[in-house]
């Protein structure tokens, strides 16, 4: 029997426990109760619904955000100038509404009311005077024509009366219902205007919806942004999943919710995940009709998301392997 020196049994040794941890990771992975698979994530575009020039990206890739972190901004000189236009027009509309629903000024009204005292005043003396004229004709003192003037003097100052009090009453209505009604649309377009054009400033600078790994940047600044086109990703940590790939005799023993165990190189602990979606048709299906054969190819995609904050440290595409949970 061949000996080896202890010099060589040392020097064999890192090489004996690499060939061991490839065996022992080789039975894992190809055990029965574990299945291959891979981490995906969905990620969040985050893009302006208006064009422009990127003015300032106040993100880095790989950094982490809070929501309501600001991410960008695009040039809004523009809508700076349309905004300022809207709020002045709607001030305008405002104003012109709330000036035909006073009526007329207060030094209108006041020099009608002035007016209305004299006439009444006049109307009163000329009443008198008509009945002054009544007696002088019963006496046979007065003539008919002269009664007459005081009759007619007298209705013509009531008649200006009434005209005055039907002026003081209409510029103390203000104006017609229709003028107002159209005075009334003019600033609720105005409004909405204002909405709008506040919308559209707002639209310009984007923040983080929610927390996230900036996973990308796509633009530099002073690029101009088409309208719709994203300028950074984010990965927030309930948005990465676990991907794999279940045989079809093991597939029906799977159920949404369940939960599993992720193991990934390099942690020591597997991470728990729960199945949140069991794909209804087979992948990799070979063009060939089902037989017992072929049917021991099929695979079904299933799909897991971690629990809590567990996925925070991890990214898209490491390779896992996953067991149901005992």
């Amino acid at each position: 029997m061949k000996r080896f020196s202890p010099v060589k049994v040392v020097a064999l040794l890192p090489a004996l426990l690499a060939s061991l941890l490839l065996s022992s990771s080789g039975c894992r992975r190809s055990s029965n109760d574990h299945f291959q698979g891979y981490l995906e994530g969905d990620f969040v575009y985050v893009g302006a619904p208006l064009a422009g020039r990127l003015d300032r990206l106040s993100v880095t890739k790989g950094s982490r955000v809070e929501p309501h972190t600001p991410l960008f901004t695009l040039e809004h000189a523009a809508e700076l100038a349309a905004q300022q236009r809207a709020a002045d027009q709607l001030a305008s509309a405002q104003a012109r509404l709330a000036d035909l629903r006073k009526g007329s000024r207060p030094s209108e009204i006041a020099a009608l009311e002035a007016r209305l005292t004299q006439l009444r005043a006049a109307a009163e003396l000329s009443r008198v005077e008509l009945t002054r004229q009544d007696d002088l004709l019963k006496n046979r003192v007065s003539t008919i024509a002269e009664h007459d003037r005081a009759r007619f003097a007298h209705e013509g100052n009531l008649g200006a009366v009434a005209e005055i009090e039907a002026q003081l009453a209409t510029a103390k209505l203000g104006a017609r219902p229709d003028a107002i009604a159209s005075a009334e649309a003019e600033a609720a377009a105005a409004a909405a205007a204002k909405v709008q054009a506040d919308w559209s400033v707002t639209q310009k600078s984007q923040s983080a919806p929610r927390a996230a790994l900036v996973f990308d940047t796509l633009y530099r600044e002073g690029e101009f942004v088409a309208a719709g086109q994203p300028v950074v990703s984010l990965l927030p940590p309930e948005n990465l999943k676990v991907r794999f790939f279940v045989s079809e005799e093991k597939f029906a023993a799977f159920r949404t919710g369940q939960s599993v165990h992720v193991f990934i190189t390099g942690r020591d602990a597997p991470l728990e995940a729960r199945i949140s979606y069991l794909s209804p048709s087979p992948e990799y299906t070979p063009p060939v009709l089902y037989n017992r054969e072929n049917r021991a190819k099929l695979v079904f995609l299933v799909e897991a998301l971690f629990t809590g904050d567990t996925a925070r440290d991890l990214h898209p595409g490491q390779p896992v392997d996953v067991a149901p949970a005992p």
